[in-house]
């Protein structure tokens, strides 16, 4: 749910229910990527309250359309390190595994 302003569409506070800090913290990192981004932040009103708040500010474009753009930018992230591992695992498998690291005791 989207709190803001219709005359300046700049600054939002989005609400997300079911929600919290792992979400928030990522999407807060990868909207103070965006140099379009003056101000973010989230807060969690209530511990035992499933819901974040996230407020943006903008030099001018669409809040919305930041958070949109930061949220894509996050799943490119997440694709990218799901990717990664799933090598990683996969090359492990298919190598020797533990046994081709010198471990000495």
């Amino acid at each position: 749910m989207e709190h803001g302003s219709f005359e300046d569409q700049s600054k939002a506070t989005f609400s997300l229910t079911d929600e919290d800090h792992t979400l928030a913290n990522a999407i807060r990192f990868t909207l103070n990527q965006d140099p379009r981004v003056t101000f973010c932040g989230y807060s969690i009103p209530h511990p035992s309250d499933a819901r974040v708040n996230i407020k943006v500010q903008t030099t001018g474009d669409p809040a919305r359309e930041v958070l949109n753009d930061s949220s894509q930018d996050l799943m490119l992230i997440c694709e990218h390190v799901r990717g990664t591992f799933d090598q990683a695992v996969l090359k492990f498998k298919t190598g020797k595994g533990l046994s081709t690291m010198d471990i000495k005791k």
